[in-house]
């Protein structure tokens, strides 16, 4: 299986991602920025990193890394967390880049300041 994408951009996501010879895909529900203990991050920059600590977890139970990300979806409750998000995002993914969506809306919960959403394939 292969992920490659056309246009790279400079943080962590691409244009697009061409997958071929994938036998398996994932989709990964919104990954919400709380704990196994109901614990949510007072900051962005925590629950950020849960969120995405979420992600990854889903990912290994799938037997999967980032490198298996497909195409990723951010909901934002607010445009001021686009910058941190990015940092974040570039810090977890680093050089690989799938396809990505960012939207700014509100949150089921509003402690949640993000989700995360995903598709990979292996």
């Amino acid at each position: 299986m292969q992920i490659t994408t056309i246009d790279p951009q400079q943080r962590s996501y691409g244009q697009d991602a061409l997958v071929t010879d994938a036998t398996r895909l994932l989709f990964i529900s919104g990954q919400i920025p709380e704990d196994n203990d109901g614990h949510v991050p007072d900051d962005f920059e925590g629950q950020c990193r849960l969120a995405w600590r979420n992600v990854l977890s889903v990912l290994e139970a799938a037997d999967m890394t980032v490198r298996n990300l497909a195409k990723v979806t951010v909901f934002l409750s607010d445009r001021r967390y686009r910058e941190a998000n990015a940092q974040i995002r570039h810090e977890v993914l680093g050089d690989h880049g799938p396809a990505l969506t960012i939207i700014i809306t509100g949150i089921y919960d509003e402690a949640w300041l993000l989700e995360i959403e995903a598709v990979a394939a292996a």
